[in-house]
């Protein structure tokens, strides 16, 4: 026999990451079942709930980028206009027939439906294409599982991966796998599987519900420190593949995971940086927002946003080059609205329009201008978080939010005592330093209401400005 030997990856890294090498080797098919224009409009008119009104193209192009990030081989990703959903199947009976041609032919081992389908809806298709289907709920927990890293993020994603198990027994017992990295479809060697019914799933849920309050507590010790600190909390929020993970990279010169995955990031970090005028402040990374989030996983990640309810400052990612830029801001202010956040509130949320390296020239341009004639206050700051352009002015932007209520002093110091000094530039930000005539060294310096008793009694006289 000939032909082309394909390497294969060595047993150990088989056995460790089993669900990748499958998913690796699974060609798929991506379906985007979504209302005709006619149709979201008279849905729209009706008041028939929440009408995704994006741009069908680019939620078929989001679809296709969850199967790849897991590793799906994408065949083909097509568009299916609908007037509504059919009980039964979703799709109508001769789409359903045509589709079934196509995965003969292309040899399609697993289709995903960019919609949440019903238990009879995925075992009828099942049925009728002979071939695993699951749908967007499906595909996002496999995700957050195979991206979840800290004990609070796994607990989380097997915590909504039961709820969304629970939902789809249909007889008393089932088989539920429970593996290392990924929960649902792919399977693979070395998980083991337990035969559970609703009240063992239940039962399991309450257990990790239990462990999950013991993590929060822990995770609010360690807020609780960081407050006690005290340094302001900068918190990253944005549509999911907009850019954060590199522009917290580029701000703190670490090196937090950041790909051109959807859901790259779903646990939280947190690193020092220091502002301009050297005030030290906490930047944290969170899980990127997406349109149509199942409510069970809203709920479960509720607590990985914990440090954007509690942030002093909230920097908006955007992708400005993303055909659908507008439709995703929306979508991830609609999200701050479900956290009790006010997404108009431009004394502490400033929108960072991020991928400016991607735009042309005259694009860009015309948004650094669009910027620039932006009151001060709601001003969106144009960045480039690959190449570095704009973080001084993100930098400045944030001093600027977070010195609103901050007091600045005017301080006389002897050169000679340099711990006086000292105290000062660790503690506050030092605005101006001048020597004068009479050999005193006079100190500007701004720092956080709750210091202010602090620097009265180690300097007396010092005088307040504002």
């Amino acid at each position: 026999m000939t032909g082309t030997r394909v390497p294969r990856d060595p047993p150990a890294k088989r056995v460790a990451e089993p669900e990748k090498t499958i998913a690796a080797g699974t060609r798929a098919l991506v379906i985007g079942p979504y209302l005709s224009s006619r149709a979201r409009q008279t849905a729209g008119q009706n008041g028939a709930g929440h009408v995704n009104l994006r741009i069908p193209q680019a939620r078929l192009d989001e679809a296709v980028g969850l199967a790849a990030a897991i590793d799906l081989n994408v065949v083909q990703g097509i568009l299916v206009a609908l007037a509504s959903p059919r009980p039964a199947t979703y799709l109508g009976k001769g789409k359903v027939e045509e589709i079934s041609g196509l995965i003969a032919a292309e040899e399609i081992d697993l289709v995903m439906m960019d919609c949440a389908l019903s238990p009879v809806q995925q075992r009828n298709l099942e049925k009728e294409w002979g071939v695993k289907v699951i749908d967007r709920t499906g595909l996002i927990l496999e995700i957050f599982g195979r991206r979840a890293r800290t004990k609070e993020g796994s607990l989380q994603v097997e915590l909504a991966h039961l709820s969304y198990k629970k939902s789809r027994l249909v007889r008393s017992w089932t088989h539920l796998e429970r593996q290392r990295g990924g929960f649902g479809f792919l399977g693979g060697p070395g998980e083991t599987q337990i035969e559970a019914d609703r009240r063992l799933i239940q039962e399991r849920m309450v257990r990790i519900e239990r462990e999950l309050e013991t993590v929060k507590r822990t995770r609010g010790l360690h807020r609780e420190s960081r407050r006690k600190v005290p340094y302001p909390i900068v918190a990253l929020v944005g549509y999911t593949n907009a850019g954060k993970s590199t522009l917290f990279n580029k701000v703190t010169l670490a090196d937090v995971f950041a790909e051109n995955l959807l859901f790259a990031t779903l646990d939280p970090t947190a690193r020092v940086v220091k502002l301009p005028h050297g005030a030290p402040i906490i930047l944290s990374d969170t899980v990127g927002f997406i349109s149509d989030l199942p409510t069970m996983l809203v709920a479960a990640f509720r607590a990985t946003l914990e440090d954007v309810i509690s942030a002093d400052v909230i920097l908006h990612v955007r992708d400005v080059s993303h055909m659908d830029t507008e439709a995703q801001s929306a979508d991830v202010t609609a999200i701050l609205r479900d956290l009790g956040l006010n997404p108009d509130d431009h004394s502490r949320i400033i929108e960072v329009w991020n991928k400016a390296d991607l735009l042309s020239e005259a694009e860009r341009e015309r948004l650094l201008a669009v910027a620039e004639h932006r009151p001060d206050e709601g001003r969106p700051v144009v960045v480039s978080a690959l190449t570095g352009e704009g973080i001084d002015r993100l930098k400045a932007a944030i001093e600027q939010r977070l010195s609103g209520e901050r007091p600045v002093f005017v301080v006389e110091l002897d050169p000679a005592d340099g711990a006086a000094l000292h105290w000062l530039y660790k503690e506050a930000e030092i605005l101006d330093r001048r020597s004068g005539e009479d050999s005193l060294i006079t100190v500007a310096a701004r720092l956080a209401p709750e210091k202010e008793p602090r620097l009265l009694k180690r300097f007396p006289g010092a005088r307040r400005l504002r």
